[in-house]
């Protein structure tokens, strides 16, 4: 596992918060021995039926994530960094430009749907809003980036998987779906996709939240009704600049998190433990679960390939919340066109990686569905984030 100290940027941390500094350097601190102690990663283990281990379900159902250490192997890992230099290449210049730095049309601009969101560097820019159905119910301390930032800085791009091959493959790893499967079913449905960038001394901060919205008061409640993300990490993922859990929340239903902040005495929540992750690491993290992260005041950038699923009577004929996609109806029809990126990323992955055993998807079973990924299957998931199935 992990055994970087990030003494130092936890120290750099600290200094941007003045007065704060040495309970941020402690918290900091105390949290990183916190994640190391937990147990709950490791490899991916799956038992000689195919059902995954019990040891990493018992650990997932009792903290709500768990840390699969070494997904992503070297040549799929060089693969990844090379689609994000080029990726990152063809951001827009600012926000409302249309072209990238050297002249082109920028990613995402002939899209409909939500692409690239922006933020002003080391800042909250959710926390305290009505963003999001108000989701992010308390407001995280803004640093000062100094005079030579940025205005702005990309944040997170939403639909990831139509301007990313490399990210449309990981998203068809045969693993992660069996592990999609022992979670939500063989028939589970997709959630929606995005990369969060946090870069160094800029990325900004992400407010706790929990992401479920819709099945608070169900009858049917329980602790994987919302669904959960995988949290792929491209350069891995310290106490400075990763995500924080507050273990165990997903079980509870809909938390006051403003008094949860008021009961710790700061925006520093007092059970909170950082995803700490190398590179090539995968986290699956309940989307019940209180969790944020800080703005990345360190030395070390983060980016994460996100991508969730959800059970299937999750989203069969439920009204969405609106965050992800428009609000509407989930029938079969919206789930099946939703899924076909599932088939468009498996056979992507089957042509890079023809070694592997391609992942077996129920439903495309069942209905003798065949996706190949080709140049029409390109033009097909434009805008496909439309459809994003958000509870």
């Amino acid at each position: 596992m992990n055994k970087k100290d990030y003494r130092e940027s936890i120290e750099a941390c600290a200094s941007y918060y003045g007065d704060e500094a040495d309970s941020v350097r402690k918290y900091m601190t105390e949290g990183l021995r916190k994640a190391r102690e937990l147990g709950n990663r490791g490899p991916i283990l799956f038992n000689d039926d195919g059902s995954l281990d019990q040891g990493i379900r018992d650990a997932y159902s009792e903290f709500g994530f768990y840390v699969f250490e070494g997904v992503i192997g070297d040549q799929e890992m060089k693969d990844i960094h090379a689609d994000i230099d080029e990726l990152r290449m063809r951001l827009p210049t600012h926000p409302g430009s249309a072209v990238d730095a050297l002249g082109r049309p920028a990613l995402g601009v002939d899209c409909k749907g939500p692409g690239l969101m922006w933020s002003k560097p080391l800042s909250d820019p959710l926390g305290g809003t009505a963003m999001a159905n108000g989701r992010h119910q308390v407001k995280l301390k803004d640093l000062d980036a100094g005079p030579d930032a940025p205005k702005d800085a990309p944040f997170i791009l939403l639909g990831s998987l139509q301007f990313s091959e490399a990210a449309l493959r990981l998203y068809g790893h045969p693993q992660l779906l069996r592990v999609a499967a022992a979670i939500n079913g063989d028939d589970f449905a997709p959630f929606n996709e995005v990369l969060f960038i946090k870069d160094a001394g800029l990325g900004a901060a992400v407010s706790w939240h929990q992401d479920g919205d819709t099945h608070w008061e169900s009858p049917n409640f329980d602790e994987d009704i919302h669904g959960f993300n995988f949290m792929a990490q491209a350069y891995g993922s310290t106490p400075v600049n990763g995500v924080w859990v507050v273990p165990g929340t997903h079980k509870v239903g809909k938390v006051d998190i403003k008094k949860m902040v008021q009961e710790s005495g700061s925006e520093r929540l007092k059970d909170a433990i950082p995803l700490v992750c190398d590179e090539g690491d995968v986290v699956i993290c309940n989307r019940q679960l209180v969790h944020g992260s800080f703005a990345n005041s360190g030395f070390e950038p983060r980016l994460t390939i996100n991508f969730g699923f959800h059970r299937r009577s999750s989203v069969l004929d439920v009204k969405g919340a609106g965050i992800h996609s428009p609000a509407a109806v989930y029938d079969a029809g919206v789930i099946k066109e939703r899924s076909r990126v599932i088939g468009y990323a498996i056979d992507a992955r089957a042509k890079q990686y023809p070694q592997e055993t391609p992942y077996q998807y129920k439903p495309f079973l069942e209905s003798d569905e065949r996706h190949e990924w080709d140049e029409a299957a390109k033009k097909a998931i434009h805008d496909y984030n439309l459809l994003d199935l958000s509870i």
